[in-house]
Parts: C-alpha cells; sequence; structure tokens
C-alpha cells in the first residue's frame, strides 16, 4: 500500500535559497519545516524583537496550513526552538493568543543558534490536512 506525498508549495517561497520544502502532505498528516521570522522575500523581520519575530512565525505558519488547505486549529504539535530560553515565558503566553484548547502537544528546547544569526525563534509544526 502505497502512501500519497505531495509537497506544499507557496510563491514566493523563501525557504527556496536553501533547498528546504516548506513542508510535505503525507496521508491526510502535514510536516512543515521550521518556520522563522523571514518574510516572503527572504528578509528577517524583528531583528532583535523577539514579539515581532513570534508574530512573523505565525504569519508563516498560517501561510503554509493556507497553501495546504488547514488551518491552526488543526495542529496536533509543534516544536519550538529558543536562542534564549529567558522568552519562555512568553512562549507560554503566546500558546494562550495563538492556539485554543486543547493546545498542540509541544516541545521547546533551547539551541545556541538558528539558521540566520538574527533569529531568535523557530517553530516546526505537524497538523491534519
Amino acid at each position: 500500500m502505497s502512501t500519497h506525498k505531495q509537497v506544499i508549495k507557496i510563491d514566493p517561497d523563501p525557504l527556496a535559497p536553501y533547498a528546504i520544502s516548506p513542508g510535505w502532505q503525507v496521508g491526510d498528516m502535514l510536516f512543515f519545516s521550521g518556520q522563522a521570522a523571514i518574510h516572503e522575500q527572504g528578509e528577517v523581520v524583528g531583528v532583535g524583537d523577539f514579539d515581532a519575530q513570534l508574530q512573523q512565525v505565525f504569519v508563516n505558519i498560517d501561510r503554509l496550513l493556507h497553501a495546504a488547505g488547514s488551518s491552526r486549529d488543526q495542529i496536533v504539535k509543534v516544536t519550538i526552538y529558543l536562542t534564549d530560553m529567558e522568552n519562555f515565558p512568553k512562549i507560554v503566553q503566546a500558546r494562550k493568543v495563538y492556539f485554543e484548547y486543547p493546545y498542540p502537544a509541544d516541545t521547546i528546547v533551547e539551541v545556541r543558534a538558528l539558521a540566520l544569526p538574527d533569529l531568535m525563534v523557530e517553530i516546526d509544526v505537524i497538523a491534519v490536512a
């Protein structure tokens, strides 16, 4: 038995220069590459401003969800990467702003750095199509 899979396409695709697919639909599940504070033209948003970066991350997540015909309430798992765990309280608050109960399963880790030096947060998503 073969499971249908297809890449989720967006245009413009800010991840294309890095040879990364924005996400994949496999059967009824969506798997997104980590979304960071990079706008459609590939520039970092909110340098030094965690809140602005987090907002852009969710703009990007919503854009991918829309392209896949899904929505934020279909997210079942997120992995959040922070360059500074001092921002953890902001993540707790953001969960209440960007999600509703029942909240997605969540893993959060502090990393030394993300792909671009000015990035402070990245979130990858698993959702239902």
